[in-house]
């Protein structure tokens, strides 16, 4: 069957990094020059909420600031956010694929990064729609980020492909009936997803 969308996940697909707070915690911890592990800790157990929207940054930044142990302004976050190393290849591939097919992103972010770096990045030039787990209310966890995907994208499951570099959603994507390739970001072998993606979908990759 026909492909209608190739949906991208961001962090580890798009990005080099296996995920933002991977970015946001490097660039924090180099910058203050904190250890990353008390950076780490610091985002750490407000991560989930603002990943499903419950909190945002500004407001729990006072604590954020506390753990990391300096009183940091709030602009901080934008340059951390600015510092996120895309993954151009696979934008290339993703244009390609876009001559064939609408291409898109599901992702379990923080709203206010992804804003951000829609606008950096020019992800709406491209990717549409772009699904934010922050913005939804839900994570990669559940089905019905997913479904409400491919709603958005007006496909039906078994005519579209998503790719993750995390073998559990990539699990939850199949049992929405989406067809679902898990990617090695350590790798990074994008020749070799094009080619999965040749020869299974009949894509221009």
């Amino acid at each position: 069957m026909e492909i209608g969308c190739v949906f991208f996940d961001f962090d580890g697909v798009l990005t080099t990094d296996a995920t933002g707070s991977t970015t946001t915690c490097r660039y924090v911890s180099a910058r203050y020059d904190v250890s990353s592990d008390q950076v780490r800790s610091a985002f750490a157990r407000h991560n989930r909420a603002l990943t499903l929207g419950q909190l945002t940054h500004e407001a729990v930044w006072p604590e954020i600031s506390a753990g990391i142990g300096r009183t940091l302004p709030l602009e901080v976050l934008t340059e951390a956010f600015d510092s996120t190393p895309a993954n151009q290849p696979i934008f290339e591939l993703a244009r390609r694929l876009r001559t064939a097919c609408r291409v898109a992103i599901i992702t379990d972010n923080k709203l206010d990064r992804m804003l951000r770096l829609t606008t950096v990045l020019q992800l709406g030039e491209l990717f549409d729609p772009i699904v934010v787990s922050a913005q939804e209310g839900v994570s990669k966890s559940c089905p019905e980020l997913f479904v409400r995907a491919l709603a958005k994208a007006r496909v039906q499951p078994e005519r579209s492909v998503f790719i993750d570099n995390d073998h559990e959603n990539v699990a939850v994507a199949q049992g929405c009936g989406m067809h679902a390739i898990h990617f090695d970001h350590s790798s990074n072998d994008v020749a070799a997803l094009a080619a999965r993606l040749r020869t299974e979908f009949d894509l221009p990759a």
